[in-house]
């Protein structure tokens, strides 16, 4: 048996929770979900007498086994991690036999995997919203459950909302009807055929409209946003086509995409049949697309083929990234790819300058015992899991040679749950003619090592030489330079070049105060409102301790709640002296109406913590 979750309470080897029948009523003036999850379960070893659930803020009222009652208890609280539930059975189970396991519940309004929205703070403004993010371990604050990758399962809901309002799943949608206890009421039925682990539960309540995209894709979204989703995220069927010729068929039946309020902590989450996404991809020019085609990716690589625990987690992110920019590639073309590419290892380069070259989360396998998970989680998984996989294809003979190996991956593990060793157990045997170059890999400093990797891959500079070039007029001007920018040295970069043009000079020192102030002044860069472009731009004046940018970041920080821009706009306003304290008052401010886990995570940014 593999080493156990260090992040959950459950053991599989005891016992598997196979399938869950969710019955729930959604309360908006509680706060809560209320409800039962039936799981069958089945035991993994003789004489099943008891078994452990993962539960966190969560309240459960009985339990039944085959319906007969049946003893629980919870365990000592942990500070991250819950409340482990033991429930003990009324009879002995014997290995492979199956029980119904029954329990009531309901979730706490504090509940680390929800968001609830007032009217107010929606775009329509008349009817109150929910969304869940179960991912990494949260999806025990919402129900008791196997709360481990490890651990899949299928599952059937029905759920009661406000008859005004929608329900969606990450599941396919299996009808709606009256509730027949409450006329005001509606259930929404789903199903989800394929299993999947409990981080991939999501539910979204709310007035949601929907547009069709493509013949497997409705855009989902409130009505002020529907249309202009449904025209920033049209490409997602030719990205679809793209996945399977490089990755196999797409088993997952629909492919939906909702756009949720501005507070939702991530860029997107892959939940299956129903991807979810940040409103700040809605650039009004496509260019922030390379998001839906990492989402659609997970299809394969995550959700299909998981990681086992979240310390393997580079397995979903760092193929994912890979698969990505693949598709970015045969739509755009191989040098698009090759400057997507470079730009990762920019974002590498950034965060292993903010965490600090010896910090051990920047292992590309990190020790997650007594560590939270999303303290833990960074661009690392991602894109040095990226960079391992691209130095992998131009050692082993280019991108189509690569992509067979992944394709045939992707076959071997699908439904499963693995971690590193599985994988590069596998790469051995699929390059076997090609052990002699794989044993030259510094394999111990690329998983275990914290930092940069111990190799850099070759990356074609024809789309990155122009931003490049940029950077350096800008670092080596002299103020009597700075009369030779203008308008005319971006008329010919794209979107994606102006944020790497950026990016670059964010790795440098801090730039005088008078040079952003006459790039403002030649590139009106304030005016722009592609999320990307705006966060690195105002980064880079606060850094430059330009102090006309504060209100201008303070309000993309709270605008909006994507981790990713609101973490290092709050950092760096900290550690601005001129701000710290409105930097700090503002982040108590709009404390209350953040989402959990980013209130969490920028009040020990901000030293905040009780």
């Amino acid at each position: 048996m593999a080493a156990a979750d260090p992040s959950s309470f459950a053991s599989p080897s005891c016992c598997l929770t196979r399938h869950l029948y969710l019955r729930c009523r959604v309360d908006f003036g509680a706060q809560a979900l209320r409800g039962t999850a039936a799981f069958t379960t089945r035991a993994e070893r003789e004489a099943l007498r008891c078994l452990v659930l993962d539960t966190k803020d969560v309240q459960v009222f009985k339990v039944t086994v085959n319906g007969q009652d049946a003893k629980f208890v919870f365990g000592e609280k942990h500070s991250f991690k819950g409340t482990p539930l033991e429930i003990t059975l009324p009879f002995e189970l014997g290995r492979g036999q199956e029980a119904i396991i029954e329990i009531s519940f309901e979730s706490s309004p504090k509940a680390s995997a929800l968001q609830w929205f007032s009217p107010e703070q929606t775009s329509g403004k008349k009817h109150p919203f929910l969304f869940s993010q179960c991912q990494a371990t949260h999806c025990r604050a919402i129900l008791p459950c196997q709360d481990t990758p490890a651990v899949k399962l299928t599952y059937y809901a029905e759920i009661s909302v406000p008859k005004e309002l929608v329900a969606l799943m990450s599941a396919n949608r299996d009808g709606d009807m009256p509730d027949p206890e409450d006329s005001s009421r509606k259930i929404y039925r789903f199903s989800q055929n394929v299993p999947i682990p409990c981080y991939l539960i999501a539910l979204v309540v709310g007035a949601l409209e929907s547009r069709k995209i493509g013949p497997r894709t409705l855009v989902w979204a409130e009505k002020e946003l529907v249309d202009k989703s449904a025209y920033e995220f049209a490409e997602a069927e030719a990205m679809l086509k793209t996945a399977e010729d490089l990755a196999g068929p797409y088993v997952w039946g629909q492919y939906d995409l909702l756009v949720l309020p501005p507070s939702f902590p991530y860029g997107g989450m892959e939940n299956p049949c129903l991807t979810f996404v940040t409103p700040t991809l809605l650039a009004g020019d496509r260019s922030l697309s390379n998001v839906i085609a990492h989402e659609i990716s997970h299809s394969w690589t995550g959700n299909l083929v998981t990681n086992k625990t979240w310390e393997h987690f580079w397995l979903n992110e760092g193929h994912t990234v890979y698969l990505e920019r693949r598709i970015g590639g045969r739509l755009f073309g191989e040098q698009f790819r090759h400057f997507q590419a470079l730009g990762g290892w920019r974002e590498l380069q950034n965060t292993i300058n903010n965490l600090g070259d010896k910090n051990p989360v920047t292992n590309l396998i990190p020790n997650l015992n007594e560590v939270d998970p999303d303290v833990a989680y960074s661009s690392v998984p991602y894109e040095k899991g990226f960079a391992l996989l691209f130095y992998l294809e131009q050692l082993l003979g280019g991108p189509d040679v690569f992509i067979g190996f992944l394709k045939a991956y992707v076959q071997q593990f699908a439904y499963k749950s693995i971690v590193t060793e599985d994988w590069k157990k596998f790469l051995y045997s699929y390059f076997k003619d090609k052990v002699d170059v794989l044993d030259k890999v510094d394999w111990n400093s690329w998983f275990h090592a914290p930092g940069m990797p111990p190799v850099k891959p070759t990356y074609d500079m024809t789309l990155a030489n122009a931003c490049v070039a940029l950077s350096q007029r800008w670092i080596k001007a002299k103020e009597s330079d700075l009369g030779s920018f203008s308008s005319a040295d971006l008329k010919e970069m794209s979107s994606h070049q102006l944020i790497e043009f950026l990016a670059l000079l964010l790795l440098e020192a801090p730039l005088p105060v008078s040079h952003v102030q006459r790039m403002q002044q030649v590139y009106d860069f304030n005016a722009v409102n592609n999320s990307e472009i705006r966060f690195r731009w105002l980064r880079l004046c606060i850094k430059s301790k330009w102090e006309e940018a504060i209100p201008l970041a303070l309000k993309m920080a709270t605008d909006q709640g994507r981790m990713k821009f609101t973490r290092p706009l709050f950092r760096d306003l900290y550690n601005f002296d001129k701000c710290r304290d409105l930097a700090v008052k503002t982040f108590l401010e709009h404390r209350a109406s953040m989402h959990p886990v980013t209130s969490m995570l920028v009040g020990k940014d901000l030293k905040q913590d009780q």
